[in-house]
């Protein structure tokens, strides 16, 4: 779509722009890995301040990542203005293994990168329980559920 805009000198507004080429999607994109016992959760913010700009917190086992990122208001009158950097809210939601503690979690930031680092509890394996299905009408069997089969 950009090739569009600037071979036909069309004068897009920047928002429409932004529309047009996907930039509406409201979540933080991550990378993820394990590092030890260690979550390691890493986000690309350049051009924010971490102190203001940021909100991390966890709750229900789930750590929640809140940025903000503003436009320079004199730049965008600026004629030929143009960016395709990402402005806005953005936000992104993640599952943590139970019995992860607050105390084990530390944000650092640096060169425009958020990582998040989470000390992963000694059992942080999430536990299945299978469950059995059992089949009830149908025409196949009038059994009931607690007497073996033929």
């Amino acid at each position: 779509m950009d090739n569009l805009f600037g071979r036909g000198g069309l004068e897009v507004p920047e928002p429409l722009r932004r529309f047009l080429q996907g930039e509406s999607d409201p979540s933080l994109r991550i990378e993820q890995y394990q590092d030890g016992d260690t979550l390691v959760v890493r986000v690309d913010l350049p051009g924010i301040d971490p102190e203001t700009d940021v909100d991390i917190s966890v709750a229900d086992d789930t750590l929640h990542i809140q940025a903000r990122r503003e436009e320079d208001a004199e730049r965008v009158d600026m004629k030929g203005y143009r960016t395709e950097l990402r402005y806005g809210e953005r936000s992104r939601s993640i599952p943590l293994p139970r019995g992860v503690s607050q105390d084990g979690i530390l944000a650092t930031y640096e060169d425009g990168v958020l990582e998040i680092r989470i000390q992963l509890p000694e059992h942080s394996e999430r536990q299945t329980t299978k469950i059995r299905v059992v089949r009830t009408g149908g025409s196949e069997t009038n059994q009931s559920p607690e007497e073996p089969g033929n």
